[in-house]
């Protein structure tokens, strides 16, 4: 029996396999030939057995007056049609009688909560290059100057790797950097996310600056220099909160609280406008950030809601707005 199936019993034997092999809820539905209410609710069986939410319900018809079938109607003491017996493990849990779709749909979901349909293939590559799109926006944003490098500064493995940490380190850049042979998934990622086909490639305040030759050029004229220049912490602060018209900083990210208020606001969010339309940052990843952002708000807690620049508030005031409708207006 497949999802979509209603299975009409036809002898007591087969019954009893059939509540013996279930691993879930079962739905019998005794019904008689001559009573209209009976196929009310054979319409209702059919669209439970279609629901992708409910695949472990399996569902019966046994014809309540055939004779084959008279010791399984008088088991469960059928004195009427339409008659619904709900069995979990071979034990009646519980019944329904006559023509009550609603009835048997909210029964249904008593016995058996929905469950979440299994995720197509797209749906799983949409959703791993969400999160590692997610990684990659953490990565090129955790230093306000990141070389995505092969090695290391102190032991770089390509030679254009040695010349741009060269180059940056003659300009009086402070620098993080990634090794790429280290995670090939960022290494392949990356390009596609930046747009840039080689390394190693330079990010300057989470902004794509460019690779080796770009590096040398700007080099020159003198122009790198200015463009690595440490940064105030006021400068990264604004810079971090202006990255996304709508910018949360919590504990963890919306792919995975790390707070229940934290979780409780991404929450909000994705309700009001969806999971694509904000950015987060994880103030447990940097603790400057963490420090400085409570002074630079004049906010002392987490998260903290940012829409256009402008501090919208923390957990209860997101959430007093969202009961109200404000929030879904305030970021739209």
């Amino acid at each position: 029996m497949t999802r979509g199936e209603v299975m009409d019993v036809g002898s007591e034997a087969a019954f009893g396999r059939e509540v013996d092999q279930a691993t879930g809820l079962v739905v019998v539905h005794f019904w008689a030939e001559w009573c209209e209410p009976c196929k009310q609710m054979d319409e209702a069986v059919r669209l439970i057995a279609k629901d992708p939410k409910h695949p472990r319900v399996k569902l019966l018809r046994v014809e309540a007056e055939r004779d084959e079938l008279e010791g399984v109607t008088e088991k469960f003491e059928v004195s009427m049609v339409p008659h619904i017996v709900f069995l979990k493990q071979g034990k009646v849990v519980d019944t329904l009688e006559g023509a009550d779709p609603k009835g048997l749909f909210d029964k249904v979901a008593l016995h058996s909560p929905a469950e979440a349909p299994e995720p197509s293939p797209q749906q799983d590559q949409e959703l791993a290059k969400r999160e590692l799109n997610a990684r990659l926006q953490r990565l090129t944003t955790s230093n306000p100057v990141v070389l995505f490098m092969k090695g290391s500064p102190d032991e770089p493995r390509c030679g254009f790797s040695k010349k741009a940490v060269k180059l940056l380190q003659d300009a009086g850049a402070e620098f993080g950097h990634f090794d790429i042979l280290t995670d090939q998934e960022v290494r392949q990622g990356l390009k596609e996310y930046s747009n840039w086909p080689t390394y190693p490639q330079l990010y300057v305040n989470g902004e794509l600056l460019g690779g080796y030759d770009i590096m040398q050029e700007m080099s020159e004229s003198g122009e790198l220099a200015a463009e690595v220049k440490p940064e105030s912490i006021e400068d990264r602060l604004k810079r971090l909160i202006e990255s996304s018209r709508v910018m949360l900083f919590m504990k963890g990210d919306k792919e995975e609280p790390r707070c229940g208020f934290s979780a409780k606001v991404v929450k909000a969010l994705d309700e009001a406008v969806g999971t694509d339309a904000y950015q987060t940052f994880d103030i447990l990843e940097d603790q400057v950030v963490r420090q400085e952002l409570k002074t630079y708000s004049n906010w002392p807690t987490y998260p903290q809601l940012y829409v256009k620049g402008e501090l919208i508030g923390g957990c209860d005031i997101i959430l007093d707005m969202a009961n109200s409708g404000e929030l879904k207006e305030a970021l739209a």
